[in-house]
């Protein structure tokens, strides 16, 4: 690339970053969406393949996902971390600043994801053992020890997309993403079935299907050297300051999806107390379809802490209320939609999940979740965009705290009451997600726009007596 070409495209992805807000989220979001649906929509023909297997199969891909997630949790709030100080610093001109941001997002990367596989090698029997796996318990650690072999790939991947979606190149982060989708589910059927591998199978796909994009990523960022954002670990010295601003939104980040790990966990405590291991298959289908329906939202989310970055970056503090009102409003369109969708198919969606032998019994407890579930998708807008719009900012703490307050504080607690307490059954843990969900996602809302609210008025008072 010439430098007339690449002064091109640094100047273009600035002036998406920093143009109207409106527009920089539409165009930032829809490669994201598409991305994120596709790498979901994987998940889903993963856990399709895997019920075919049987109940104990999908159960132990179900005791692994709490896991998975947590280390998708990781990678994803490091991501966001590294991604909103980049975007910070373009908008305020310091490339020199971003650079240095992004080759510290991903050395931090590559260590964390070296910690993480080790327990998966040394203490995953018993602890899938004490999680109440049961016959199960061999089936899970060995697909775990599979994956944990992959985690390198995840991490990095994750960062690498970051940087490039906090410079503005939304469509290269999306090939990236979509490649690893498409190859997961052409290699799903071959390992599981044509190899007759198993779940094990299902394991060995995802962990190639992940490094195939790591390795497109790598050319990218340290060979083809085309982004405008230069990553060089040549020379590299850890900078203090740099790393508390990538980790004062990335460690809150984390912490916050890991909750969501967390809440599974407990979630599945209380399934295998009410509807044991087949209420824990159901779970396993269902929440599959849940993080499709509001993967829309996680994609958008993803171009909000971006162009809130930039505007923050930029002191131009009146568009951070029109990027968090406009989002909200498109958030909540797409996921009344959905909601309604999933309603009146719901019959046929668990009937894709209950083709194994012995599935078919779950299917009516199934469809009762997914139309149960559906209520809180529209509200899930008001709680995403919020988040994305504190992570943008670098106020990763507030988003956490609205998380734990929905994850750790109302649905456990809420669930167990409804299903335990009150005696609703499985269908009381489903009724408490819902309720939770909805009151977390107002809250959400109500404290970012005090708090868009609150900076803007101080903005005004300091130019208006300087």
């Amino acid at each position: 690339m010439n430098n007339n070409q690449s002064d091109n495209k640094e100047t273009k992805g600035i002036q998406t970053l920093l143009g109207d807000p409106k527009k920089a989220i539409i165009k930032l979001s829809i490669p994201m969406i598409i991305a994120m649906t596709v790498q979901t929509t994987y998940n889903l023909v993963d856990t399709l393949w895997v019920s075919g297997l049987g109940i104990d199969a999908l159960a132990a891909v179900q005791f692994v996902f709490p896991f998975v997630f947590m280390a998708t949790a990781i990678a994803t709030g490091l991501g966001i971390g590294g991604g909103s100080a980049i975007s910070r610093k373009i908008g305020a001109k310091d490339k020199q600043g971003a650079d240095k941001v992004a080759s510290h997002s991903i050395i931090i990367m590559l260590i964390i994801s070296i910690l993480f596989m080790i327990p998966f090698f040394t203490i995953a029997e018993p602890i899938f053992a004490a999680m109440g796996a049961g016959r199960t318990t061999q089936m899970a650690v060995t697909y775990a020890q599979i994956l944990a072999t992959g985690t390198i790939f995840i991490f990095f991947s994750f960062m690498a997309t970051s940087i490039l979606r906090a410079e503005g190149d939304a469509k290269r982060a999306m090939v990236a993403m979509v490649l690893g989708g498409v190859i997961n589910v052409i290699l799903d059927p071959i390992f599981i079935y044509t190899f007759g591998l198993g779940v094990p199978g299902a394991a060995w796909a995802t962990v190639i299907s992940m490094s195939i994009p790591a390795i497109l990523l790598c050319y990218w960022l340290f060979l083809k050297k085309d982004t405008y954002v230069t990553t060089t670990l040549r020379g590299f010295h850890l900078d203090k300051k740099i790393i508390k601003d990538i980790l004062q939104v990335g460690l809150p980040a984390s912490v916050m999806q890991l909750s969501m790990a967390i809440m599974m966990i407990m979630i599945n405590l209380i399934l295998n107390s009410v509807g044991g291991i087949d209420g824990i298959a159901v779970f396993s289908a269902g929440w599959k379809v849940v993080t499709i329906a509001t993967m829309p939202l996680l994609g958008m989310a993803t171009a909000v802490v971006s162009v809130i970055g930039a505007a923050y970056g930029a002191k131009d503090y009146k568009k951070l209320k029109i990027a968090n009102i406009y989002s909200i409003k498109i958030g909540l369109i797409m996921e009344l939609a959905i909601a309604i969708s999933t309603f009146f198919l719901a019959p046929y969606i668990a009937m894709a999940f209950t083709q194994g032998e012995g599935s078919e019994r779950i299917s009516a407890d199934l469809t009762t979740l997914l139309q149960i579930i559906c209520i809180f998708y529209p509200t899930s807008a008001l709680g995403i965009a919020s988040a994305a719009v504190f992570q943008g900012m670098g106020k990763g703490i507030y988003s956490l705290v609205v998380t734990l307050f929905r994850t750790i504080i109302l649905i456990p607690p809420i669930a167990w009451l409804f299903s335990v307490t009150l005696n609703l059954g499985i269908q009381g843990i489903w009724w408490g997600i819902v309720a939770s969900n909805i009151t977390a996602g107002m809250t959400g809302f109500i404290l970012a726009t005090l708090y868009i609210r609150k900076i803007t008025k101080k903005q005004e008072q300091t130019q208006q007596y300087p």
